[in-house]
């Protein structure tokens, strides 16, 4: 297969592509032939459909004479070709999505994953792909093999996990470990301080080196956009990851910094934890439809816990830094009242229903959050059932070295029987209860977190509404509306919906200052009284009556005041270091 990219107006966005279908001793007694555009992209494991981005689609041989086709699904296209030696398919490419898994196109970079806009053809995936680039920019930046400007991939799924950014201004850097070369490449407005980077990228490298034992491929890159406005976004390939994070010129700044360093050591460790070690229902991916699998949370969850710890393990995060960030997950999930309607693994089949955005209020639970302390837990109980001999990072190790390197895909049952297996204990109460059940996931964390000198501390909401009442708000153009509501709370019963918009609360009018108000009223009076207009624009009145109770509480993990030194010796244990 042979792709030929070229940019002749960059400012529409449109990159043109001609893919070459060429072999006449496969396609001689052929009449028909087959192309197929993906329809996902692995690493998010939802349909997005990148045919809707293409523009124009026409064929041709190897003369320039047109050959009839026609689209038979959303994504496919049946060609006729009998007598043609080569077949070329012409199209275009909206490439206007400047983030971590997309494609984009403009005076200054050539970017795209070449799972959105390549197409293939369906029994010819195990070919060589060739991919040429046509245009003006000099430097590119991949994991491909390059000959110039043209790029190699042994086959269709090296190829379409591989992207690519072509630019004229993209800043290069290098470190290596445990013998293998990696690549920093940083494009847009930013002024890295590459000594403190390179420093810190080494350094949590080597800690996952460390712990896997190897590193699953001989090469690796960092491709960084750095973009004008704030953002954060990440995504693992085979042996490459796309960071997109912003404001660019605020890269080496602390709260920025923390996430760029978080999110790097995040998508490094899916190296082996999903590009390696990956759900026997995506061996192989098939790219046309969804590839159902309850084992997101630990695609995402176990890595979202260990790229955090990794850095505090390295010495990059302080404890209070890897508490901040486990907090946040420790929050979310709190805040989700989804937690007590479906499971982290019946969320992980389900991202192919309603994608990565939180759908109706209260449904599912987060791969990510859940996943998250889900992985906490299971490391704490292992290391409690073998007195800190075993841990999590033995069952990582030995999905790698079982699993992965044999060329196997793994499946629930396989997980949990390696957790077993390490822990030398069952733990289908475990699995039951908490990642196919909705169990409160609180006493059984603080218990173990209690293993480890650490505690939860739960304290009320700062803003009074919600603590009293179990609602939450934001601020639409001047407007104040409900984002929240949690199930059955005062607030709830009240009658009030999301997205109505509070207008005044015991005649005062709102101004940006509901919390105020509320405050104040409830100071004074006994009865808080809301005017609210509905979504349908109708104003109406109710009164919030607090029933004793806290809603939407504080929650954050932090070291106990008293330590015992067996505490000690396993906070040492789990973290790489002492108390």
């Amino acid at each position: 297969m042979k792709y030929i990219l070229s940019a002749p107006n960059p400012s529409s966005h449109f990159i043109e592509i001609e893919m070459i279908i060429d072999n006449p001793a496969l396609m001689e007694e052929t009449e028909e032939i087959f192309v197929q555009l993906p329809s996902w992209r692995p690493g998010r494991y939802e349909l997005d459909n990148f045919a809707k981005n293409i523009q124009k689609f026409n064929v041709t041989d190897g003369t320039g004479k047109t050959l009839a086709f026609r689209k038979i699904t959303k994504d496919k296209w049946r060609i006729e070709c009998k007598g043609a030696n080569t077949i070329h398919v012409h199209y275009n490419y909206y490439a206007a999505q400047l983030d971590a898994g997309a494609c984009w196109l403009d005076e200054d970079q050539l970017y795209f994953n070449p799972i959105h806009c390549f197409l293939y053809v369906p029994d010819r995936m195990y070919e060589e792909c060739l991919v040429e680039l046509r245009t003006d920019f000099k430097q590119i930046a991949t994991s491909l093999k390059q000959s110039g400007k043209k790029l190699i991939a042994t086959d269709y799924h090296e190829l379409v996990d591989s992207p690519v950014i072509a630019s004229n201004s993209i800043a290069h850097q290098t470190y290596e470990t445990g013998g293998t070369l990696f690549h920093i490449w940083i494009q847009g407005n930013a002024k890295p301080d590459w000594e403190i980077i390179t420093g810190h990228f080494k350094k949590f490298t080597e800690e996952q080196f460390s712990m896997m034992k190897e590193f699953p491929f001989s090469k690796y890159h960092f491709l960084i956009q750095a973009l004008p406005k704030k953002f954060y976004h990440g995504v693992e390939h085979l042996n490459s990851t796309v960071l997109a994070l912003g404001p660019g010129y605020k890269l080496m700044d602390e709260d920025l910094y923390t996430d760029f360093i978080g999110v790097a050591s995040h998508e490094l460790f899916h190296s082996w934890n999903i590009k390696s070690i990956r759900p026997v229902e995506m061996m192989p991916y098939d790219y046309t439809k969804e590839n159902y699998s309850r084992l997101g949370f630990v695609a995402e969850g176990v890595t979202t816990y260990y790229g955090d710890l990794f850095l505090l393990r390295c010495g990059v995060y302080n404890l209070k830094q890897c508490f901040m960030e486990l907090n946040v997950r420790l929050q979310k999930h709190v805040d989700n009242y989804g937690r007590f309607n479906l499971s982290v693994a019946d969320s992980s089949f389900d991202t192919w229903l309603d994608g990565y955005v939180a759908g109706i209020p209260d449904r599912k639970t987060s791969i990510y959050d859940e996943g998250c302390l889900i992985a906490l837990m299971t490391d704490l109980l292992i290391r409690r059932h073998t007195q800190n001999k075993k841990s999590l990072d033995d069952v990582m190790r030995a999905l790698y070295f079982d699993f992965a390197k044999r060329g196997h895909g793994y499946t629930e049952h396989d997980y949990a029987r390696v957790v077993e297996n390490i822990a030398g204990q069952s733990f289908a109460g475990f699995f039951a209860n908490y990642v196919y059940g909705t169990n409160n996931y609180e006493p059984l964390l603080n218990d173990l977190l209690n293993d480890v000198g650490c505690r939860m501390i739960i304290c009320p909401s700062k803003n009074l509404y919600q603590s009293l009442f179990g609602f939450k708000t934001s601020v639409e153009n001047g407007s104040t509306k409900i984002s929240s509501i949690v199930p059955a709370s005062p607030a709830f019963k009240a009658g009030l919906g999301r997205q109505e918009e509070i207008v005044a609360v015991n005649n005062l009018k709102v101004e940006n200052n509901f919390d105020d108000l509320i405050r104040f009223v409830h100071s004074t009076e006994k009865k808080i009284t809301l005017h609210v207009f509905t979504i349908q624009k109708k104003l109406k009145q109710l009164e919030l009556d607090a029933d004793g109770k806290n809603y939407y509480n504080q929650y954050k993990i932090e070291q106990s005041k008293e330590i015992s030194a067996q505490q000690k010796k396993s906070f040492a244990s789990w973290v790489h270091q002492d108390l």
